[in-house]
């Protein structure tokens, strides 16, 4: 066994081998804490972090930046905001928060020194994705630009103390809503430099096209910003394109560096400013593919592949100091770890665990900084340096709540499916499991579809495992961290053939012996509603189900979600032939429904949109399948932003499955 994480080891066993009986609650939800996005001073010596915790009178989450030396120790809040970032020589902390005269605002706070932090802009719109140059003079950020969109029409004179309807919304782009957000304002997102100092922002990218959105970088002399978009006509329509560019300081001349039909994003310069690290792919109509890595010189030219062919889930951190290559995130079969991408050889892992390890920030001298979570821990901070990566814990932000907690074990399992596949799983028991005893089992299925269940800690599964539940969580076909080929195994089929993962999930762990197979439940949530509604027409065998706010009908529902590009995942548009349209909607298959099933969407919900609730539960209505529809308030997409409605969709789910679990009546 790897020396590396044998804290976590540790700390795992003190749960396996506690004597206390005390169970994880509901209620514990509102004292947990989350932390995030880790940054480490230039020296590698302070670690300033995002420390997110639950106002319980507000009914919402807020977010605290605190500080404290790598080591972890003096570890204190800092003051209000987010999204902090060092100055290159390590003197200064930018960051956002609210500010005047309204809205988010970008600060400034010298390290150090006693007062407030200095608000340097004050703009009409929210700044994001901010960045230092690298001479610490200016910081950049991207911004959405507005521009009105009114038809010339001449009304009448309004009557004087006339009380008229509001005018009604003019929408003419291809685009115009956005789950979490509502209609988007008219516009696009440009990229702003601004005094750090304070004073005016100057817009650098203008045009009819958002710029920087998924990503930019300074090259390191300052003059020039490369970002990711696509600045031809109509580009709202270009499927899986976007290129390079790059824009000048001086007089906002912009170069496009990349070409090729595919996306290219993600630019990242080398320390010495010669070459220009990148993500992308030959463009596909694979479901799924992952990207591959590249460089390229500072002007476009002697494009190379340097990852190979190495095919998993990942995205770019940062250039080594001595330029010799990339750090990437990788998510690979449940688990997250950072590797090292050379410039002249083979990607190779650098940190190794069962773990969920994101790794946000390295030091000049080589100290990480990241979140670790696995299945007992919640995450917390941890530093580690890239030679010796000898992972430590610096914070302990759950301990208080989850100390004297006994949990419930987590066990991985692999199993055989259909098509000879072997599928990736994780099966949760009880706190006082015995193996001779049986226990009812809830199913909980993924979203996405091309998501990826991991070991890290899941407050929701653990409160399954406490109320009595074994709970079965799997990656099925379709699911990231396996290699392109297996998340793309369901194109035009999903979500037919990750029925067949599931149920021989299910098999796997009833063939244990200790599951009650008279009280078999599943939920799952978007894609994983879809799956549902899907199973609960092709099988029977759950005692009871939850859709959490699904899609049931594609041909209703590729007009109506906030995007077009569910178009491209069928092989015909639904007006030239709605076959396969019908083939894969659970809405035809409703007629074989006979599990009770509950229904819970966010009326917000501009994604899954809750009118797909609507339709499925008025078609079980219709045929008396038992059910109900929990309408969720102040919910866009899913149904547990809110901390009471996080709280609702657990007591809900547990009342809907308690009511029909068998042999409740002779306890």
């Amino acid at each position: 066994m790897l020396i590396i994480g044998i804290t976590f080891f540790l700390f795992n066993v003190s749960h396996t081998q506690t004597d206390t009986t005390k169970k994880l609650k509901l209620e514990d939800y509102f004292e947990m804490e989350s932390v995030s996005s880790p940054q480490i001073s230039p020296s590698g010596d302070q670690i300033i972090y995002a420390r997110r915790w639950i106002n319980k009178y507000e009914d919402r989450s807020e977010t605290d930046l605190w500080i404290m030396t790598a080591d972890g120790q003096n570890n204190r809040f800092l003051m209000k905001g987010g999204s902090p970032v060092w100055s290159p020589d390590g003197s200064r902390i930018a960051f956002t928060n609210q500010g005047e005269p309204q809205g988010s605002q970008i600060f400034v706070k010298f390290f150090g020194l006693e007062g407030p932090a200095t608000q340097i802009t004050r703009l009409d719109k929210s700044p994001s994705n901010i960045q230092w140059s690298p001479d610490g003079q200016f910081i950049s950020f991207v911004m959405l630009v507005p521009e009105s969109t009114k038809w010339p029409i001449k009304m009448p004179n309004k009557p004087e103390g006339a009380k008229w309807t509001a005018e009604p919304r003019i929408v003419e782009d291809l685009e115009y809503r956005r789950d979490r957000v509502g209609f988007v304002e008219d516009g696009y997102y440009q990229i702003f430099v601004v005094p750090s100092s304070g004073g005016s922002a100057r817009q650098l990218t203008h045009g009819n096209w958002d710029h920087g959105r998924s990503g930019y970088s300074w090259s390191k002399d300052g003059k020039e910003i490369l970002f990711s978009g696509l600045r031809v006509p109509d580009a709202d329509y270009v499927y899986r394109e976007s290129e390079i560019y790059a824009v000048s300081l001086i007089n906002g001349d912009i170069r496009t560096l990349t070409t090729r039909k595919g996306p290219d994003f993600g630019p990242e310069i080398s320390p010495n400013n010669k070459l220009i690290a990148y993500q992308g792919y030959d463009w596909t109509d694979d479901s799924y593919i992952n990207s591959k890595f590249y460089v390229m010189d500072l002007d476009g030219k002697n494009v190379r592949l340097i990852s190979g062919d190495f095919d998993r889930s990942a995205s770019i951190l940062k250039w080594s100091e001595d330029n010799s290559g990339i750090y990437i995130n990788v998510r690979e079969k449940g688990t997250q770890n950072l590797y090292f991408v050379p410039l002249k050889g083979n990607v190779r892992q650098v940190t190794s665990g069962n773990h969920m390890l994101s790794v946000s920030s390295i030091s000049k001298n080589g100290i990480a900084a990241g979140v670790l979570s696995d299945s007992y821990q919640p995450g917390d901070v941890v530093k580690f340096s890239i030679q010796n990566p000898d992972i430590q814990k610096i914070t302990h932000v759950n301990k208080d709540v989850l100390s004297a907690i006994n949990l419930g074990k987590t066990e991985e399992i692999w199993y055989k499916s259909t098509d000879d596949l072997d599928i990736q799983g994780w099966v949760i028991t009880p706190p006082d499991f015995d193996p001779e005893k049986k226990y009812p089992l809830i199913l909980v299925i993924h979203g996405g579809p091309h998501a990826m269940y991991g070991v890290g800690f899941n407050f929701r599964y653990q409160i399954h495992a406490s109320a009595g539940y074994v709970v079965l969580y799997t990656n099925p076909r379709g699911s990231t961290g396996y290699g392109s080929a297996f998340a793309n195994l369901i194109k035009n089929d999903y979500p037919n053939k990750d029925f067949d993962d599931l149920m021989n999930g299910v098999d796997a762990v009833v063939d244990k012996g200790f599951i009650d197979e008279e009280n078999l439940f599943v939920y799952g949530g978007s894609g994983g509603g879809v799956l549902t509604s899907w199973i609960v027409g092709h099988t029977d065998r759950f005692a009871a189900a939850s859709v959490n706010y699904p899609v049931i009908d594609w041909i209703s529902f590729v007009g109506t979600t906030d995007g077009v590009y569910w178009y491209r995942n069928f092989q015909n548009l639904p007006w030239e032939d709605p076959s396969e349209h019908l083939r894969r909607s659970p809405l035809m298959y409703v007629g074989n429904v006979q599990t009770p099933t509950l229904l819970m969407t966010g009326v917000k919900d501009l994604r899954t949109p809750i009118s797909q609730t609507e339709e499925f539960y008025q078609a079980l209505k219709f045929l008396k399948v038992p059910t109900a529809m929990i309408r969720f308030n102040e919910e866009f997409h899913g149904t547990s932003s809110k901390p009471s409605n996080y709280m609702r969709t657990t007591l809900y789910l547990h009342y809907w499955f308690d009511k029909y679990k068998s042999g409740e009546e002779e306890k």
